[in-house]
């Protein structure tokens, strides 16, 4: 499965969000992702057996428990495809950045408060 098809799910998203701060049990996992998206635990458990099988999330036994991980390896290549496209961004904050570093130094001063004579 492509990269982009693992990813393009929000439950998959969601999962590797909740991944990404550190190891945690199918049932951590589960309860979450039920509470936030309304499916049943199968479903989560089929989406965690995609992100597995896709290479996205490592699991361990731990006694009767399956802990689950962040592998990043997938997410490098996802990287690597995506930063031929920073270009496109990277100009335009990187001038954003420059326009509010402008604005911080020059002072401001008020419009004035003194009116001219009228015609």
């Amino acid at each position: 499965m492509h990269a982009f098809d693992v990813l393009g799910d929000p439950v998959r998203r969601r999962i590797l969000e909740l991944l990404a701060d550190g190891e945690q049990t199918a049932g951590a996992v589960s309860e979450t992702v039920r509470a936030e998206f309304g499916i049943s635990q199968p479903a989560v458990s089929q989406h965690l057996k995609v992100l597995r099988e896709s290479g996205f999330a490592t699991v361990r036994a731990d006694g009767t428990r399956r802990l689950y991980a962040v592998d990043a390896a997938p997410l490098q290549e996802v990287d690597a495809w995506l930063e031929r496209f920073r270009g496109f961004w990277s100009q335009r904050l990187d001038a954003l950045g420059t326009e509010l570093a402008r604005g911080r130094r020059t002072p401001r001063t008020p419009p004035s408060t003194q009116e001219g004579p009228h015609p």
